[in-house]
């Protein structure tokens, strides 16, 4: 049987693009060579698609200096990746499915989505609609306050806001009238925790709002839920029945899971196994597959709660482009339910395979 061709995208212009290139050599590695071409397609920081030779290039960082370029065509007729090499020869090569393996802005928020429904080729994971909504925090909020699932209390802010004094004032009188203290402020599109801060007054609530300016536009704050951070994987979509794998659970080793906490502080664990009562679990699993359904999801997604001390779930956010980096829980909670990453990674393509790009 004839290969067929994989793209898979990496890296890209976010804050996450380190993580994108740790989660790639996961996903790549485990793409079936005796069925797949793969096409390793690197966007670097400042936005320029280039051509990997392999994933020894990712590994120490050399891709980057790749004189080809690699870049999607919108041509829904060509279907193509088009490689130039640097003495300017052009080849187009026809591709079967893209799997993009990119975290935060412009590759988890519904812009390279739309680019692969522009060129009229299959991808894997959430779609135009979904990923916008769910990249952009606030919005996902209102969404799933109308499942009825309960999550924290909320306010937003935009940046605009922030320019004056009487603006900033004016914004945290709106934010403390809707949520008590301690606060939580997040940049609203941001992923992997970047730029969030929690408030315990006034001042650092003022200091959090500038400093989730510097990363979005739009700012969401929220009331600080005690309880255990717990996470929950979802696959499927279309023809495929969407189920949810297991809960894991979040142990930060800072005061909260944020980005250097996540990949850059070994105290940090994850534990496949957290002891809670199994209708707790039942719970989060059935409202991760409400959620991932209410915002129109597809493929995969993880969807992050807390667990409060009363030992009720609460929504936290859902990422449509989970991490598949080696301590990433989206596959591990897949390996734990016995489907290793190489099933894991054939499902996904071909799920994305059995929904046409529109």
């Amino acid at each position: 049987m004839e290969k067929r061709n994989i793209a898979v995208i990496f890296g890209g212009q976010s804050t996450e693009h380190e993580v994108s290139c740790m989660s790639v050599i996961n996903v790549a590695s485990n793409i079936d060579t005796d069925e797949w071409n793969v096409i390793l397609i690197g966007i670097t920081k400042e936005g320029h698609w280039v051509l990997a030779n392999d994933l020894d290039s990712i590994k120490d960082g050399s891709w980057r200096d790749s004189e080809t370029t690699a870049e999607i065509s919108p041509d829904a007729v060509r279907g193509c990746v088009m490689i130039t090499t640097p003495d300017d020869k052009v080849m187009d090569v026809e591709l079967d499915v893209i799997f993009p393996v990119l975290h935060g802005k412009y590759g988890e928020d519904g812009t390279i989505q739309g680019l692969f429904e522009l060129a009229g080729i299959p991808y894997v994971g959430c779609g135009v609609l979904s990923s916008a909504v769910c990249m952009d925090k606030f919005y996902t909020k209102i969404i799933v306050e109308k499942t009825g699932i309960r999550q924290a209390r909320f306010a937003g802010v935009r940046r605009q806001e922030l320019k004056t004094e009487a603006g900033l004032n004016a914004a945290m009188d709106r934010v403390e009238s809707e949520i008590a203290y301690p606060i939580f402020i997040k940049p609203s599109q941001a992923g992997s925790s970047v730029g969030v801060t929690k408030a315990e007054s006034r001042k650092e609530l003022a200091e959090g709002l500038k400093k989730a300016a510097e990363v979005d536009s739009k700012i969401l704050c929220e009331e600080f839920i005690k309880g255990r951070e717990v996470e929950c994987a979802v696959f499927g979509g279309g023809d495929d029945e969407i189920v949810a794998a297991g809960v894991g659970e979040i142990l930060a080793a800072a005061d909260f899971y944020d980005y250097d906490a996540k990949y850059n502080n070994p105290d940090s664990q994850t534990v496949l196994e957290p002891d809670l009562p199994e209708e707790t679990i039942e719970a989060i699993r059935r409202d991760a597959i409400e959620i991932f359904k209410a915002v129109d999801g597809f493929g995969l997604s993880r969807v992050d709660f807390f667990v409060d001390e009363n030992g009720q779930p609460v929504f936290n956010e859902i990422n449509t482009l989970p991490g598949f980096t080696a301590i990433s829980m989206y596959p591990m909670l897949w390996e734990k339910q016995g489907i290793s990453k190489k099933e894991l990674v054939a499902k996904l393509i071909e799920n994305a395979l059995k929904r046409e790009a529109h």
